[in-house]
């Protein structure tokens, strides 16, 4: 049983997932105190299907980017769960596990995740077919995602008129969609902005389990003493 943790935003969540379904997973829009709320979420999930940690046969935790504290606390919760109870842990980027999901679709998919300030943080996803038709930027690198193989953009943290610019033609928008976000994509992009229901954009803890299940089975799994989130501004 994988258990897969997410407070990278305010938008919070864990999964349970045995490789075949999922078994269990839990949502919820933090107040900024994942600190004082994974826990005890996580004993109560826990509980609901009878396991405890001992159970558990790999930890996974969103990496980021995102918000620093936020970040630090499921990243330090899933090392002490690793490192004490002898787990494999796998650290999966926010951004991938926000686009998983969408990957089978015929346009890119831009993932997003607030910032703050006006900012966001995304990535801009394609199939591999679309690699040598001309459409993609020149800053790209290739991307294996759960049996998906495409590339994506580098990490990029920008306000939403830099993201609009490296819009090239329709894309299917997923991840943190307000709705001043959703108003400003569709003014700026008209139909070039293909935006993803407010039920289906946000990132699940499930995705980010599914993805780490499939590092773990090809035995790519990660140093609890290393790894560490990614950042792309300074605090």
């Amino acid at each position: 049983m994988l258990l897969a943790l997410d407070t990278a935003t305010r938008h919070s969540g864990i999964a349970l997932f045995d490789g075949q379904k999922l078994v269990a997973e839990l949502t919820w829009h933090s107040t900024d105190a994942q600190t004082v709320e994974l826990m005890p979420r996580l004993a109560q999930l826990l509980n609901w299907h009878g396991l405890t940690p001992k159970s558990l046969t790999a930890i996974s935790v969103s990496l980021g980017p995102g918000s620093y504290t936020g970040l630090r606390v499921a990243v330090s919760a899933a090392k002490g769960l690793a490192l004490a109870n002898d787990l494999p842990l796998l650290g999966i980027p926010t951004l991938d596990a926000t686009a998983f999901p969408h990957l089978g679709r015929p346009e890119p998919v831009c993932a997003i995740v607030q910032a703050g300030r006006g900012r966001f943080l995304w990535s801009t996803y394609w199939p591999a077919t679309a690699v040598d038709t001309g459409r993609l930027p020149d800053e790209i690198e290739w991307a294996l995602l759960g049996g998906w193989e495409g590339v994506r953009t580098a990490y990029a943290l920008s306000d939403v008129n830099e993201m609009a610019a490296a819009v090239r033609e329709p894309t299917y928008f997923v991840g943190d969609l307000p709705a001043t976000l959703r108003e400003q994509l569709q003014a700026i992009l008209g139909q070039h902005a293909r935006l993803a229901s407010v039920t289906v954009a946000p990132r699940r803890a499930g995705s980010l389990a599914e993805l780490a299940w499939h590092r773990l089975q090809a035995g790519d799994t990660d140093d609890p003493a290393a790894l560490s989130p990614i950042y792309l501004r300074d605090p």
